[in-house]
């Protein structure tokens, strides 16, 4: 297929704020992020996967200068951190953008100039209270007894002379455009958060900081005395992360299907800000824009001060990579909030993993090498035992669309492990260590067995975009010769395309269990 026939897929995470280390969140919206990447390319789509670091703002300044070192060394320390870390997740990201990149610094100024030559900024005094850690402003009667709204610490009456984009000319196209298209927000829940912060008027946004007050950010480009306030910043990343501006057939192939996911803490920004930063810059908003919820710990909140912030790095040491990503897909519904707990991990792990599909699989390859040779066989004469197991894949891979077109991770991988049990019922009802006995029952070994293996390559092949390295292995000792990542998830997905003849080995264990007394709950 020619490239520029495919569909294509844009899909971005938010660009993580380099104040400090990743921590569990941010694994949780990039695994899902690829994921879905994974998926589109394996129906065939041309796939766009940005995610990257937000790096300007008085936090990123003041955790610089908390460390005593300038806001560059800072931020090179800590994207480097992002980076291997989404290299130990197996994240296939096709770009990695830093808002400190001229490519960026460029678009936003570009944006800012055409807006300001339009009218759509203007300057006025500002006189209210500022949160620093949110870089918010906010008048007497949003604050809190007296305190951020948001985050409840305290703010800083200030005043000052600002630039203002007229975000209050877009409420009612918002308004329309969220009615108007369903899907624009995810899940329900939160589109309804939005259509209600819609119902009190909405003002116009500060999108400057004086230098004298902030240095660290992009020049406005009409007045150098001032910075472009953080979000105004960050958002545009996703545009000029595909080049808007500079390269016109890679913009116009992938944002009109654009989809951020996010965490819930930045809806506003997301949904509100961003659609009418685009909608007066002359651009359509983005398709779809999915917020997911926040996970707990043991049922607390995640605090430094509790010191219960789970580091994936350290899950990955102890769980392994893939464990962790099925791990986090599997337990809660995305869109939900979650709770983390090591026991619910080592559950997961012995439970679906080691047992269901770790046991499947080791099973299913030794008893063909034990009587088959490793040699794959052919299958004839179908029971009504066999076709149920067929149908059923059939069943799974039309349900996997519906499913992966709502980001319901969770779902899907319900869907692909009914094929698993099926297929321990299968083996267990079949018996073939009773069939090897006898060389007349030869035939209904081999069938048995090839259904088995068959359901195998199909397992493999639905869960290659959530455990990848998994689906290599399974992939390779099953002795499939084709590229797994060049399948086609559709047309590779139905029923017969195991080749017999060909050979498996013998079986590596997919998933050790793990001993529950021997995890340190501090990882």
């Amino acid at each position: 297929m020619h490239q520029k026939s495919k569909q294509a897929f844009y899909i971005t995470t938010p660009i993580y704020y380099v104040n400090d280390i990743p921590h569990i969140g941010h694994a949780y919206t990039t695994v899902a992020a690829d994921i879905a990447a994974r998926y589109r390319r394996l129906e065939g789509y041309q796939v766009f996967f940005l995610t990257g670091t937000d790096e300007h703002g008085q936090k990123v300044e003041k955790a610089a200068q908390e460390r005593g070192v300038d806001p560059k060394s800072h931020w090179d320390e800590m994207v480097k951190r992002f980076q291997s870390l989404w290299k130990r997740l197996n994240i296939s990201n096709n770009d990695f953008i830093r808002t400190t990149e001229p490519r960026h610094k460029k678009v936003v100024q570009k944006i800012l100039q055409d807006l300001y030559d339009r009218g759509e900024i203007y300057s006025d005094n500002y006189d209210g209270w500022y949160c620093i850690p949110c870089e918010r402003f906010w008048t007497e009667k949003d604050l809190t007894d007296g305190k951020c709204p948001d985050c409840l610490r305290s703010v800083t009456e200030i005043s000052e002379k600002n630039y203002f984009f007229r975000m209050s000319n877009y409420q009612s196209w918002l308004i329309e455009n969220i009615e108007k298209n369903e899907r624009f927000i995810l899940p329900p829940s939160r589109r309804n958060e939005i259509l209600g912060f819609l119902r009190s008027p909405l003002e116009d946004l500060c999108i400057s900081r004086p230098k004298k007050r902030l240095s660290w950010g992009i020049e406005i480009p009409f007045d150098t005395d001032y910075v472009t306030y953080v979000w105004f910043d960050a958002l545009i990343n996703y545009v000029s992360g595909i080049e808007y501006g500079s390269d016109e057939e890679l913009f116009s192939t992938f944002w009109p299907e654009a989809i951020h996911l996010i965490g819930k803490d930045i809806l506003t920004t997301h949904t509100v800000y961003w659609p009418t930063m685009l909608r007066a810059s002359g651009l359509t908003p983005p398709k779809m824009v999915f917020a997911h919820g926040w996970w707990t710990v043991e049922g607390k909140k995640m605090s430094k001060s509790l010191q219960n912030v789970v580091e994936p790095n350290r899950l990955i040491d102890t769980y392994g990579v893939d464990a962790v990503r099925y791990f986090l897909m599997r337990e809660v519904p995305f869109g939900t909030d979650g709770d983390f707990s090591h026991a619910a991990m080592v559950h997961r792990i012995n439970s679906d993993l080691a047992n269901d599909l770790g046991n499947l699989f080791s099973r299913t390859l030794s008893m063909v090498v034990r009587y088959l040779d490793g040699l794959i066989p052919t299958s004839s004469n179908l029971q009504e035992v066999d076709r149920s197991l067929q149908e059923l894949s059939g069943k799974v891979l039309q349900q996997l669309s519906d499913q992966m077109d709502d980001l319901a991770f969770n779902k899907a991988l319900s869907s692909v492990w009914e094929m698993v049990n099926a297929t321990n019922k299968y083996v267990d009802e079949t018996a073939p260590w009773s069939l090897a006995k006898e060389e007349k029952d030869r035939p209904r070994l081999d069938t048995v067995l090839y259904q088995a293996l068959e359901s195998l390559r199909i397992i493999a092949l639905f869960i290659a975009a959530f455990m990848p390295s998994t689906s290599e292995k399974m992939w390779s000792q099953l002795g499939i010769e084709e590229n797994l990542w060049e399948q086609n998830r559709i047309e590779n997905g139905k029923w017969g395309g195991l080749k017999p003849g060909r050979t498996v080995t013998k079986p590596m264990p997919l998933f050790p269990r793990i001993d529950p007394s021997k995890i340190s709950q501090g990882a």
